[in-house]
């Protein structure tokens, strides 16, 4: 069964949770008779909708009882994926990041400006710094003026937009700056709504980060760039970061927000093979107000999302690792990778 197919199904589950509308004018289950057909409407196994023992881990480490979970991972070696409501969109947070910090890199190939082109802080009494400070304090600290400096700097989410389109990126929508998603932030429960806004699938943020790595979009120099900011990611130290040795050399950006933590990031596995992985996590609390109604309740929903991510990360880097090498090509099977 395709993963694509799968997680269109699992996705039309969780927004029939988050919209009983939706199910109850049959648009659910037309979504899932259209990914998986009419005769099987039966509730489904693990083992029935998953095909491999890593893909059947990682989605019950990612069951969403809590809050939606989004996953997808690929070994840009044999080309393998994992994915558990990998189309589903996600807020983003912090983890655009990445992409803002690529199209102004690939201005830099294209001499539009320089790593030493210098920009202001927009803040009161902003300083200027040069480029390449921004863009290492946007990710590896997650600079939030910084990134909208940049933002700026490119010609705002619409190029940004447009850059991921023309890269062949589907499930990617950047709205606003940085300020302004702080400002607004919480208005929503991603944990069981999906809002576009400042969105992505975890399918497409691992192919930027996947794309990134394989040199598709930038030169050697400035790929180079992204990858030591990202190496030297600070943030998230419970998430990704504490499920893997140093040896595998995680390069990865964070993102917070309410209700929401993520983690994108490419590391390596015993043998030397790259992963890119996309993490997303929402809820793990019984509902916002619930995590808003304390400072404990909040600290320990934050670790409960922390959690998630770690766990599953670990369930890559080990799945990955010991997968026996059958010469199939999931991504080549399902979406055409190279």
């Amino acid at each position: 069964m395709a993963l694509r197919n799968v997680s269109k199904w699992l996705a039309a589950g969780a927004m029939a949770i988050a919209s009983p509308a939706l199910a109850q004018d049959n648009g659910f289950e037309a979504l899932f008779d259209e990914a998986l057909g009419t005769e099987v409407r039966a509730p489904q196994t693990l083992e029935a909708v998953y095909e491999t023992p890593l893909e059947r881990q990682v989605a019950a480490l990612a069951e969403g009882s809590n809050g939606r979970i989004g996953v997808y991972a690929i070994d840009l070696a044999s080309g393998r994926e994992v994915g558990v409501l990998a189309d589903q969109r996600f807020p983003m947070a912090s983890t655009s990041k990445v992409a803002i910090a690529a199209v102004y890199l690939a201005g830099v190939d294209a001499g539009k400006w320089s790593l030493t082109s210098e920009f202001r802080l927009p803040r009161p009494g902003g300083a200027y710094l040069p480029a390449h400070r921004h863009l290492s304090l946007m990710i590896s600290k997650s600079c939030n003026d910084c990134t909208d400096a940049l933002l700026a700097a490119v010609g705002g989410p619409r190029v940004v937009n447009k850059w991921m389109k023309d890269a062949g990126i589907e499930g990617f929508q950047l709205n606003r700056t940085i300020r302004t998603l702080i400002r607004e932030d919480g208005r929503i429960d991603p944990a069981w709504s999906v809002d576009p806004k400042d969105s992505a699938t975890p399918r497409a943020m691992g192919q930027l980060l996947a794309g990134i790595y394989q040199g598709k979009w930038l030169s050697p120099h400035s790929r180079r760039v992204l990858l030591d900011a990202m190496e030297e990611t600070t943030t998230g130290k419970k998430r990704m970061r504490s499920a893997l040795p140093m040896s595998a050399q995680l390069a990865n950006k964070t993102g917070t927000l309410s209700r929401t933590a993520s983690d994108i990031g490419i590391f390596h596995t015993a043998d030397g093979r790259a992963i890119a992985a996309a993490i997303y996590v929402t809820g793990q609390s019984p509902s916002m107000a619930v995590e808003n109604g304390s400072r404990a309740r909040k600290l320990e929903a934050r670790a409960n999302r922390d959690a998630r991510i770690s766990s599953i990360t670990s369930a890559l880097y080990y799945g990955f690792d010991r997968l026996d090498d059958d010469g199939r090509n999931w991504a080549a099977a399902d979406y055409g990778g190279e």
